[in-house]
């Protein structure tokens, strides 16, 4: 079901400054968010009450009286939604899951990973509690309902077994793709990285069979970096676009 000007905010979370997305239906207020790996309490209390430091791009109101002016009730948050597991993405789900009685939705093959979450994050000098363990399965190749709003479901295995790509159909403009770490302004993730099950010829038959064929104009929001569009890296990605020939740059990627 298509969603009509969906409100979107990008937070920069963790010292790795990973892209969470926080996602609303403007008429009804549910809300999800994606990859909430890191800083809970900031998140939390902008979504809940417009308090403290807020996101660092938006195409919503930036305060509560700009909310009320544009007739914007309180936002639910309905579901916690993963790309993957890497623990800057999902290393705080815990906090999250805490103060939002919600399901967490992840897919099955980045269950493993997700068990080494915390062990992880202190082999890179950080803190993350107890990994959780998620509720749901996000089920390739279906359309999934989070209240008000639906997501494609596209798994993208290469940077990790159970990565996914997450698209948001827009009635009224370019549709949203949420694609973690599988996708870069420029790059590629990475597929060097200890117990993740990378691989770089499985990462570039992901992108090309289940994202190159999407719509040029389809906002792509990667798990680090700048927006770009699916247009954009079919044409120019030196990894992985027209121009990198069958067998693309084999590399790590520009960013973890």
């Amino acid at each position: 079901m298509a969603v009509l000007d969906p409100w979107v905010e990008c937070f920069f979370v963790g010292a790795l400054q990973m892209r969470c997305s926080v996602v609303t239906d403007r008429s009804t207020g549910d809300t999800i968010i994606i990859d909430g790996g890191s800083e809970p309490q900031r998140l939390i209390s902008w979504i809940d009450h417009f308090e403290g430091r807020g996101p660092d791009w938006s195409n919503g109101p930036h305060d509560q009286a700009t909310a009320d002016d544009e007739g914007l009730g309180p936002r639910k948050v309905v579901a916690l939604v993963n790309t993957h597991a890497h623990f800057d993405h999902s290393g705080h789900i815990p906090d999250l899951l805490q103060h939002y009685p919600v399901k967490w939705y992840l897919h099955p093959d980045d269950t493993y990973l997700q068990s080494l979450a915390q062990s992880s994050a202190r082999r890179w000098g950080f803190d993350a509690p107890t990994p959780a363990i998620a509720d749901e399965p996000l089920i390739s190749g279906q359309t999934m309902d989070f209240g008000a709003l639906s997501l494609s479901i596209l798994h993208t295995p290469g940077h990790t077994l159970g990565g996914c790509c997450l698209k948001l159909v827009v009635a009224d403009g370019a549709d949203h793709l949420f694609v973690g770490d599988t996708l870069f302004a420029g790059s590629v993730g990475r597929t060097d990285l200890p117990d993740t099950g990378g691989d770089f010829d499985v990462l570039a038959a992901s992108i090309h069979n289940q994202l190159w064929p999407l719509e040029g104009d389809t906002i792509v929001y990667p798990g680090h970096g700048p927006l770009t569009t699916i247009g954009h890296e079919r044409a120019t990605n030196p990894f992985v676009g027209e121009g990198a020939g069958p067998g693309g740059l084999y590399g790590r990627g520009k960013y973890a």
